[in-house]
């Protein structure tokens, strides 16, 4: 849903507080309200923010809660569902907002559980995917509960490389090389 008002800078979005705890993202210019996320969608992000922490510490990893600014015709501001960062991310943060701005090192990795309908699809598949290419985030996974597969992007030259995986197929990743899980276990977490 987008909420019609002026078009809001960068500064101005970064500044814009209604009293409520919706969140929005910035689409060129627009708040655009995120609709709650279904309990599915939070199992398997938690789920997957628990297997990061084999990998990773806990400072380095972001859930739901930090923006990131990409840049495309206008500033977008999208807030993923799950993103590793680096050092030299966290370093660049320390004294901020959980903002993570055009001057400032990009993500190690960005995941997006996708929500149902064509809009949400749109979103992560096509803008998000140009978006952080762009951005240089070296992988972008795309979790896709509706379509039980798992894309993953990975950032060659400048365009993302995509892997699909799907049931018992084991994810590859750059990111984390020892990583051993499959698609269904990801899709399937918390169900009993």
């Amino acid at each position: 849903m987008t909420i019609a008002v002026k078009k809001l800078t960068l500064e101005e979005y970064l500044a814009y507080d209604d009293g409520t705890d919706t969140k929005y993202e910035l689409v060129d210019g627009e708040l655009v309200k995120m609709p709650p996320e279904s309990d599915r969608n939070n199992l398997i992000s938690l789920y997957l923010l628990s297997q990061f922490l084999t990998f990773v510490p806990i400072q380095l990893i972001r859930h739901k809660d930090t923006e990131l600014v990409v840049i495309g015709n206008r500033t977008r501001v999208r807030l993923p569902d799950l993103m590793i960062l680096t050092p030299e991310l966290l370093e660049a943060m320390a004294l901020g907002r959980a903002t993570i701005t055009p001057d400032m090192p990009s993500p190690a990795m960005v995941v997006e559980v996708v929500s149902p309908g064509k809009v949400n699809e749109d979103r992560d598949y096509r803008y998000k995917r140009s978006e952080y290419a762009a951005r240089g985030i070296p992988e972008y996974w795309i979790v896709d509960p509706g379509k039980s597969r798992i894309t993953l992007l990975t950032l060659v030259d400048g365009l993302y490389e995509e892997s699909v995986f799907q049931g018992t197929e084991t994810i590859q990743s750059v990111i984390f090389p020892a990583l051993d899980l499959t698609a269904d276990l990801v899709l399937t977490a918390g169900q009993v």
